[in-house]
């Protein structure tokens, strides 16, 4: 089985590429600390085959916590960024949503129409 993480940043945001890294890296951690604990099988094998990321994007805060809802509804480590403000955003925008590590097949059910940031 093969497994892979995704992290979906919103592309209505006006963020520079430094701060678009940063809450996709908030996303990766997030998510990859939820999978280690919730499902720790999945999150050993993940690390095993090299921690696949891949990086997608969506048009509103709206589809994105529809995203969030589907993945705890099938189970899916999730987690979603909202930014402190102290940068860019203003304080509490939700920037991205990090899925997984799961198995790849679970994770395109819910994101595989979406597309490469």
């Amino acid at each position: 089985m093969k497994y892979k993480q995704v992290i979906i940043l919103r592309s209505d945001l006006e963020m520079s590429t430094g701060k678009k890294a940063a809450q996709a890296s908030h996303a990766a951690v997030s998510s990859a600390e939820r999978a280690r604990m919730d499902h720790p099988l999945w999150w050993k094998n993940w690390l095993k085959e090299g921690q696949s990321k891949i990086v997608l994007k969506i048009e509103s805060e709206s589809e994105l916590l529809k995203l969030e809802k589907k993945a705890n509804k099938n189970n899916l480590p999730s987690a979603l960024v909202q930014d402190r403000g102290l940068t860019e955003i203003p304080p509490g925008t939700i920037t991205s949503l990090g899925i997984g590590p799961a198995p790849n097949r679970q994770i395109d059910k819910i994101t595989g129409e979406l597309p490469l940031l």
